[in-house]
């Protein structure tokens, strides 16, 4: 269903290595995981196996060395396969959390760390998101007090990569001066640390999961480049994932928009197939045309963002703005062919055997994290329109 025309042969062959893989794991393997809520350990072992989850990282780490345009189609076939956004989340942060890492750590950083991560060994998550206010990490050789939340699969990681404030928000000029980047051990054996799981709509094969510090003690050597440039570094991983999140909601809207043609196909009301209705076709031709332009400015955005790695004429403005609609488009997308998806099937969308009410429920991950629509549009209308600020 999906042209293939735009991509590279490269990413191609990533496309056909995944599917064999995700081939593997039926949709009834992702229902069943959905209901009882349990990891898909199995597809991350079996990516490791094969060395997927170095897709983006360093060769002489073991790495595969490759861009963020192939990472991006490995989460979209992922998720496109029926694994959904639970399948791509419960590998996301080994992709995109590891990209400041790979950048700013120090060689004993990657050699400690990224080997272990890339043989599955260990698993990653990215500790940013706060219910209220900032973290409060007093200084580098003490402890981390307060909390993080919606921290996706803190319950089976190994490691965090943790935004904490080291200089007091009263002594910066910005709010965002002041902050470093870590990588730090989850100690689930230290009192110092809650991890309290999140019972959410969609998604369920993943945790999501408040993580509470009370004291965890911060090595120095856990640093991730300079102290205070946390927020300038994890721009770096905040525009990959625009492009990852992207092709994960695209992978989601082609699977759930494949169903429901393939249903209107087969279903036959009062002798004739319901997709012979336009009542039926309409709106599953214009989920298709709205997926196909959200594609475009997803691969183009990560074509992008690889470019900058090593292009300097690229500005991280341009960047920012093309990851940024490429995540807004894709999201918007993906949720009309969900919703449609649904509608078609009528009321067996409503029934788990189908799939696609699962989907329907995952795809509001997109349009909600790890920014929403409208801090996107806020984004969009300052940086692009020059607009007065509002918030």
């Amino acid at each position: 269903m999906m042209d293939t025309s735009v991509f590279t042969e490269e990413q191609l062959t990533v496309r056909d290595a995944i599917q064999k893989i995700c081939a593997q794991f039926p949709n009834e393997y992702w229902q069943q995981h959905d209901q009882s809520e349990t990891d898909p350990k199995e597809l991350h072992a079996a990516l490791a196996a094969d060395g997927w989850l170095g897709i983006a990282l360093p060769e002489e780490f073991g790495g595969a060395g490759l861009g963020i345009s192939e990472a991006t189609m490995m989460l979209q076939t992922i998720s496109q396969s029926g694994a959904g956004m639970a399948g791509a989340q419960s590998i996301h942060a080994n992709v995109y959390a590891t990209q400041p890492l790979a950048k700013f750590g120090n060689k004993d950083q990657l050699q400690s760390t990224i080997p272990n991560i890339i043989s599955g060994k260990w698993r990653v998550c990215f500790g940013v998101t706060e219910p209220n206010t900032g973290l409060d990490t007093l200084r580098l050789k003490t402890t981390a007090t307060r909390q993080k939340i919606w921290i996706t699969c803190a319950q089976v990681a190994s490691k965090m990569i943790l935004l904490a404030r080291t200089t007091p928000l009263e002594e910066v000029k910005k709010p965002s001066e002041g902050l470093s980047l870590f990588c730090i051990d989850i100690d689930r054996s230290n009192p110092a640390l809650e991890l309290k799981k999140i019972k959410k709509m969609g998604g369920r094969a993943v945790d999501a999961n408040e993580v509470f510090f009370d004291h965890y003690e911060v090595p120095a050597d856990t640093l991730i480049g300079e102290e205070g440039q946390g927020f300038k570094i994890i721009l770096h991983g905040m525009n990959a994932e625009r492009c990852l999140l992207a092709g994960e909601a695209l992978g989601l809207g082609y699977a759930a928009l494949e169903r429901a043609a393939r249903y209107a196909r087969e279903r036959v009301v009062f002798g004739r197939p319901i997709g012979k209705n336009q009542a039926i076709a309409h709106p599953l031709a214009d989920a298709y045309v709205n997926l196909e332009a959200a594609k475009l400015a997803t691969y183009h955005a990560a074509r992008l963002y690889d470019r900058s790695r090593t292009d300097k004429t690229v500005s991280p403005h341009a960047v920012g703005v093309a990851c940024n609609s490429a995540k807004y488009l894709a999201a918007e997308a993906a949720f009309k062919a969900c919703e449609r998806a649904v509608m078609t099937h009528g009321g067996m969308g409503y029934a788990m055997e189908y799939d696609v009410e699962r989907w329907l429920r995952e795809c509001l991950v997109p349009r909600i994290a790890p920014v929403s629509r409208e801090m996107i549009l806020n984004f969009v209308s300052e940086k692009v329109l020059d607009l007065p600020r509002s918030y």
